[in-house]
Protein backbone atom coordinates (compact mmCIF):
# COMPACT_ATOMS: atom_id res chain seq x y z
CA UNK A 1 0.00 0.00 0.00
CA UNK A 2 1.49 3.62 -1.01
CA UNK A 3 1.18 6.75 0.75
CA UNK A 4 -1.59 9.38 -0.10
CA UNK A 5 -0.38 13.14 -0.56
CA UNK A 6 -3.65 14.88 1.14
CA UNK A 7 -2.72 18.72 0.48
CA UNK A 8 0.76 18.87 -1.68
CA UNK A 9 3.45 16.64 -3.13
CA UNK A 10 7.05 16.62 -1.61
CA UNK A 11 9.02 19.35 -3.42
CA UNK A 12 11.96 16.97 -3.90
CA UNK A 13 15.11 16.17 -2.69
CA UNK A 14 17.97 18.20 -1.92
CA UNK A 15 20.74 18.68 -4.49
CA UNK A 16 17.78 17.22 -7.06
CA UNK A 17 17.87 18.83 -10.38
CA UNK A 18 14.21 19.35 -10.25
CA UNK A 19 14.05 20.11 -14.38
CA UNK A 20 16.76 18.72 -15.90
CA UNK A 21 15.93 19.70 -19.69
CA UNK A 22 16.61 23.66 -18.46
CA UNK A 23 19.85 22.55 -16.72
CA UNK A 24 23.08 22.99 -17.67
CA UNK A 25 25.25 20.78 -15.61
CA UNK A 26 29.10 20.03 -15.94
CA UNK A 27 31.72 17.91 -13.98
CA UNK A 28 33.97 19.54 -10.93
CA UNK A 29 36.84 18.39 -9.34
CA UNK A 30 35.84 18.12 -5.64
CA UNK A 31 38.74 18.99 -2.66
CA UNK A 32 38.17 16.33 0.35
CA UNK A 33 39.69 18.82 2.38
CA UNK A 34 37.11 21.12 2.36
CA UNK A 35 33.65 18.62 1.31
CA UNK A 36 30.32 20.12 0.86
CA UNK A 37 27.78 19.34 4.42
CA UNK A 38 25.05 17.76 1.69
CA UNK A 39 24.07 18.36 -1.87
CA UNK A 40 22.02 21.74 -3.31
CA UNK A 41 24.47 23.81 -1.71
CA UNK A 42 26.23 26.51 -3.38
CA UNK A 43 29.68 26.75 -3.98
CA UNK A 44 32.62 28.37 -5.40
CA UNK A 45 35.88 27.41 -7.28
CA UNK A 46 39.47 27.73 -5.24
CA UNK A 47 42.41 26.57 -6.50
CA UNK A 48 40.71 24.93 -9.35
CA UNK A 49 38.10 22.58 -6.93
CA UNK A 50 34.57 23.45 -6.21
CA UNK A 51 33.85 23.61 -2.62
CA UNK A 52 31.24 25.23 -0.02
CA UNK A 53 30.31 28.79 0.16
CA UNK A 54 31.79 29.93 3.95
CA UNK A 55 32.04 32.46 6.19
CA UNK A 56 33.52 36.03 4.74
CA UNK A 57 32.22 34.92 1.09
CA UNK A 58 30.71 37.34 -1.17
CA UNK A 59 27.84 36.62 -3.77
CA UNK A 60 30.48 37.40 -6.47
CA UNK A 61 32.62 33.78 -5.59
CA UNK A 62 29.12 31.68 -6.10
CA UNK A 63 29.56 30.06 -9.17
CA UNK A 64 26.96 27.53 -8.73
CA UNK A 65 25.20 23.98 -7.11
CA UNK A 66 26.47 21.10 -5.47
CA UNK A 67 24.41 18.40 -7.62
CA UNK A 68 22.82 14.78 -6.09
CA UNK A 69 24.38 12.20 -8.27
CA UNK A 70 21.62 9.49 -9.00
CA UNK A 71 21.63 7.19 -7.89
CA UNK A 72 24.09 7.30 -4.43
CA UNK A 73 24.32 5.94 -1.22
CA UNK A 74 25.86 9.30 0.09
CA UNK A 75 28.40 9.07 3.44
CA UNK A 76 27.17 5.67 4.27
CA UNK A 77 24.97 2.73 2.61
CA UNK A 78 22.28 2.89 4.99
CA UNK A 79 21.49 6.58 4.55
CA UNK A 80 18.05 7.15 3.81
CA UNK A 81 16.90 8.72 0.38
CA UNK A 82 16.96 12.55 1.13
CA UNK A 83 19.54 12.08 4.39
CA UNK A 84 22.69 11.30 2.53
CA UNK A 85 25.64 13.41 2.89
CA UNK A 86 27.98 13.74 0.42
CA UNK A 87 31.23 10.86 0.22
CA UNK A 88 34.34 12.49 1.63
CA UNK A 89 36.50 11.35 -0.62
CA UNK A 90 35.49 11.76 -3.80
CA UNK A 91 37.54 14.17 -6.47
CA UNK A 92 34.71 14.47 -9.26
CA UNK A 93 31.05 16.23 -8.75
CA UNK A 94 29.01 18.10 -10.32
CA UNK A 95 27.75 21.94 -10.63
CA UNK A 96 24.85 23.04 -11.60
CA UNK A 97 25.27 26.69 -13.26
CA UNK A 98 22.01 27.22 -14.59
CA UNK A 99 18.66 25.63 -14.39
CA UNK A 100 16.34 24.18 -11.21
CA UNK A 101 17.15 22.66 -8.07
CA UNK A 102 15.80 21.48 -4.99
CA UNK A 103 17.01 22.52 -1.47
CA UNK A 104 17.05 22.62 1.96
CA UNK A 105 15.58 26.07 3.97
CA UNK A 106 17.05 26.81 6.80
CA UNK A 107 14.77 29.95 7.65
CA UNK A 108 12.72 32.73 6.16
CA UNK A 109 9.34 32.39 4.38
CA UNK A 110 10.18 31.45 1.11
CA UNK A 111 7.82 32.52 -2.31
CA UNK A 112 7.48 32.75 -5.70
CA UNK A 113 10.14 34.69 -7.20
CA UNK A 114 11.83 35.89 -3.57
CA UNK A 115 15.36 36.52 -3.19
CA UNK A 116 17.45 33.19 -2.25
CA UNK A 117 20.22 34.07 0.77
CA UNK A 118 23.54 31.86 1.56
CA UNK A 119 24.05 32.06 5.44
CA UNK A 120 28.21 33.21 5.23
CA UNK A 121 28.48 34.04 9.30
CA UNK A 122 26.89 33.48 12.74
CA UNK A 123 25.80 30.12 12.49
CA UNK A 124 23.43 28.64 14.74
CA UNK A 125 20.81 26.57 15.37
CA UNK A 126 19.32 24.82 12.19
CA UNK A 127 20.92 27.97 10.18
CA UNK A 128 24.63 26.23 9.17
CA UNK A 129 27.15 28.98 6.87
CA UNK A 130 26.41 28.20 3.85
CA UNK A 131 22.65 27.47 4.41
CA UNK A 132 20.33 28.73 2.18
CA UNK A 133 17.84 30.82 3.78
CA UNK A 134 14.70 33.09 2.41
CA UNK A 135 14.72 36.31 4.14
CA UNK A 136 18.82 38.58 4.83
CA UNK A 137 19.94 38.63 7.86
CA UNK A 138 22.08 41.68 8.09
CA UNK A 139 26.14 40.92 7.22
CA UNK A 140 25.41 36.84 8.17
CA UNK A 141 23.84 36.55 4.98
CA UNK A 142 24.74 37.39 0.99
CA UNK A 143 21.97 37.65 -1.98
CA UNK A 144 22.88 35.17 -4.46
CA UNK A 145 22.86 37.21 -7.92
CA UNK A 146 20.17 35.30 -10.37
CA UNK A 147 18.70 32.88 -7.30
CA UNK A 148 15.22 32.83 -6.48
CA UNK A 149 12.42 30.38 -5.09
CA UNK A 150 9.78 28.70 -7.23
CA UNK A 151 7.38 27.94 -4.06
CA UNK A 152 6.86 27.98 -0.78
CA UNK A 153 8.61 25.19 0.95
CA UNK A 154 7.42 21.79 1.70
CA UNK A 155 6.33 20.38 4.94
CA UNK A 156 10.45 18.90 5.36
CA UNK A 157 11.65 22.79 4.06
CA UNK A 158 12.82 21.77 0.69
CA UNK A 159 11.70 24.07 -1.59
CA UNK A 160 12.58 24.49 -5.32
CA UNK A 161 14.84 27.58 -6.56
CA UNK A 162 15.45 28.68 -10.25
CA UNK A 163 19.43 29.93 -10.64
CA UNK A 164 20.76 31.81 -13.81
CA UNK A 165 17.53 30.99 -15.07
Amino acid sequence: MGNAFLYRMPSGIPGDVSRPSQSTIEPVFLDPTNPFSGYGLFGKVVAGKFIPVGAGDTAAVVTGLYVRPYPTTGGAASDPLGTSTPPQGYGVGNRMRRGYMTVKLNAGTAALDSQVYVRVATPGSGKPVGGIEAAADSTNTIAITGATFMSAADASGNVEIAYNI
